[in-house]
Formats: structure tokens, sequence, C-alpha cells
């Protein structure tokens, strides 16, 4: 399967001198893959060192961190000889080895022209951290792009690509959108799902699901595994209560998240802020923030942390932990399902490195996102899951903000591409808001 993040360790590659490249991201995400097949093919040789697995590889950093010392002594252990000018070392589940990731610095000092690169799940956690010494990228889930990619399907990869507005463009690639909104974005579940294209639905269904069933299962015991001082019970009662909530909305925009009830004797922000933060860090959630009055850049200066709206990683997971089958998906009010809308569109703006993001609330009145662009302008984004595009709530913002720009994601073919102000894009074009109407902000 492709993944556009190769695109940017390609040109790590072809620099002179390199710091060490660190990818993180959730777990099965598919940053082993990433690096040893799709990056590991444009190099001579790949020596992975995986310390997940092979815990004690951690003792070819025991006794000293330098390039020199530490490669022999992976060489020692693995039998393996490696010439830094022509191979590629992957350091994978690096955040199992503190020294490993303490080494990264010296990498980066004394041998810039080394190929290094590390991956972990839990990067977010380490106490300690080269700051400054990694290029560092997060993977996230695939996104719909990436899941047109992995179709195969040449003729509807070049229709999204060309951004072609046919009426019959636009019944295939919303087709595809409903496809992704049950398989989601995890590797494992996409790849099924593409290689059983000659199975029954039943089986197709009953393959993916199995599959998220288990991430779910993995993700839960992690919990415990690595949560420290973090009480893993309070970690899982804000994982479980996030679907929960997000399905609770109706026809209207995914609502803060709501602390009373989600765990026993606790109730405010200030009880659950280590749990989200835990989350967050480890990827598994995503975080929007809502804004009241008028919105101005940065809006990071204009969040409060106790209100907060609280997303899936993935919504193929959100699916599977809401029980809702593919053929709900497919044939049921879906129009109706806007919590589903909006944790796809939050996934597609963290993938193009909008993260957090933002949303507007004022009265009965609420955007579901509202975007920066290169010069500080606020952007409104409005998410309707059907083809009902009537918004009385960007009406409001308008009246109120004035913006010079406004978008709106729905379930229809949208607008001429030569609307320039009042612009209408289907859901599946979400990604392009970030790369042809915004810079993100970090």
């Amino acid at each position: 399967m492709q993944r556009l993040l190769l695109e940017n360790l390609l040109a790590w590659k072809e620099k002179k001198k390199r710091k060490p490249l660190l990818i993180d991201g959730a777990r099965q995400t598919g940053k082993t893959y990433l690096l040893e097949t799709l990056l590991g093919a444009t190099f001579k040789h790949v020596l992975r060192i995986d310390f997940l697995e092979s815990p004690e590889m951690a003792e070819a950093f025991s006794d000293s961190l330098t390039p020199k010392d530490v490669l022999s002594n992976i060489e020692l252990l693995t039998g393996t000889i490696f010439n830094p000018a022509t191979d590629l070392l992957i350091l994978d589940e690096i955040g199992e080895c503190p020294a490993a990731v303490t080494a990264l610095k010296f990498f980066a000092e004394k041998t810039p022209e080394m190929y290094v690169a590390a991956s972990g799940s839990n990067i977010g956690l380490l106490n300690a951290f080269p700051v400054g010494k990694v290029e560092q990228h997060n993977l996230r889930p695939l996104t719909y792009r990436e899941f047109l990619l992995a179709s195969g399907e040449s003729a509807l990869i070049k229709a999204f690509e060309s951004r072609l507005n046919t009426a019959a463009a636009h019944a295939k690639l919303f087709a595809k959108l409903t496809d992704y909104y049950f398989t989601g974005g995890m590797p494992e579940a996409v790849k099924t799902w593409f290689s059983m294209s000659g199975s029954s639905i039943v089986e197709r269904h009953q393959a993916v699901a199995k599959i998220h069933g288990d991430l779910i299962s993995g993700y839960l015991r992690d919990f415990g595994k690595y949560s420290g001082k973090v009480d893993a019970n309070t970690i899982e009662a804000v994982f479980r209560n996030i679907p929960v909530q997000l399905s609770s909305v109706v026809d209207e925009s995914v609502k803060r998240f709501k602390f009373k009830g989600v765990y026993e004797r606790k109730s405010r922000y200030n009880d659950f802020e280590n749990a989200i933060i835990w989350l967050e860090k480890c990827r598994l959630v995503l975080t929007n923030y809502p804004i009241s009055g008028t919105p101005r850049a940065p809006l990071a200066a204009c969040r409060k942390d106790s209100m907060v709206k609280l997303f899936l990683l993935d919504v193929g997971l959100l699916h599977h932990m809401l029980s809702i089958g593919y053929q709900e998906i497919k044939h049921q009010g879906y129009e109706y399902k806007g919590f589903i809308a909006e944790n796809f569109v939050q996934q597609e703006f963290a993938a193009q490195g909008l993260a957090p993001t933002f949303s507007w609330s004022d009265a009965r009145a609420e955007i579901e996102f509202i975007v920066s662009d290169a010069t500080g302008n606020i952007i409104p984004v409005e998410v309707k899951s059907g083809k009902r595009t009537k918004a009385r709530s960007l009406r409001s913002y308008i009246i109120k903000c004035q913006p010079q720009k406004t978008i709106k994601l729905t379930g229809t073919q949208g607008s001429s591409p030569l609307e320039k102000k009042d612009i209408v894009l289907p859901l599946y074009y979400s990604e392009y808001i970030v790369s042809q109407h915004l810079k993100p902000l970090s």
C-alpha cells in the first residue's frame, strides 16, 4: 500500500547531511511497513532492530552511545555487517529502550551522513527526548486518498486527484467514502477489505470487524502497560466514552466532551486532564477546541483546555466500538449521523498536520471547524453529512464575523470549481481544504 508520507522520507534520504528520522504514531498504523518495506526498498540493505520483539538488543546501548560503538555492538548481537554509507538502520519501538532514544542525539551530531530511522507508538510519553536532533513525522491511519490508492482503481484515483466535478465521479467517490467509513484507515483492515473483494460482503465484514476488535483490545492492554502514574481505568473510561458521547449527537454538531458520569467520583476536567493528554500523546484521540465570540489568529491563543471535543483516531474503529455494521452505513439514513462525518474530517485534517483543530459556538449556532489561512484570515468550515446543505449556523457566523471565505463540506457534488468565496465541497475532498485553502498552524 502506498503512504503519502514516503515523499518526505525520500527527500530526507537525498540530503547530504541528515538528522535521524523519528516516526511517531499509534500502534498498527504502519510505521514499520513505511520504513522497512517502502523506504527500505530504496536502500541496498536494511538492518532493523525491534526493541519490543527483542529487548535484549538494548545491550547494544548499555556501555557507550557513540555511533561507532553502538554499530559495533549491533553487528555483534545480530551477526550482520552494516555499511553506514549505503545501509538503513531502523530502530523500531525505540520507546522501549531509553538509551537508544538518547543515542539519536549522537547520531545527529557525529554521523549526519548515516541513514538512521526510528519509530515508536509511545514517543509522546518519553521523559527524555532529543529535541532538535531528529526529523519527526507523525503517521496517522490511511487517509481517504490512500484508501483510494489501495483500491487500485486507476480511473477513480484519477478522478479524485483531478477533482473531477461530475455526477458519475461523485457517485463513485461517495460510495468509496462510505466504504472507508466502515473499514477506516488502519492498514490491516484496508488491506483485508480489498484483498477479499471476491468474497461475500458478510465474509469481508466479519474479517474487518475481527481486525478492529483485536486493535481495540490491544489498545486497552496498552493502557495498563504504559500509563505509569496515570490511572489506566480513567484512561479506558475516557476512551470508551468518546464513541458513546459522539453517537448521542443526531442532527447537529458534536458537543464538547462531558466529564460527569464518565468515571465514578470524577466529574471535572481536572479529574480527566492527564488521561486526555495521555491518549492524545499516544495518537489515540484527536482534539478540537470550541471558541466563542469573534475568533482571531492564532486560534490556539483563544482555546480553553477544559472546553474540548474528543474524536477517535479512526472512523472504522469508531464504528466498531458502536457496533455499527457495513449494511447500516450503506443503507440507513446516514445524513443524520453527522458525528461520523465530523470524525472523518478531523482525521483528514490531522493527517495534513492540522492538529488540534478548532470550532466555533455562539448561542445555538455552531460551526464544526474554523481554520486560519496563511494570512491569518479565519475560514469557517461547515460539515453536513448528507445532501441537505442549508446552513443556519453558517449564516449566523457570516453575520457576526464577516469572513472573506466560507467552506461547506457536504454529501453533494459541490459547487463549481470556479467558486472562490462560498465554496461547497464533497466530504471526500476534505484534504484539499488544508492543501489549497490555508496554511496549517503549528
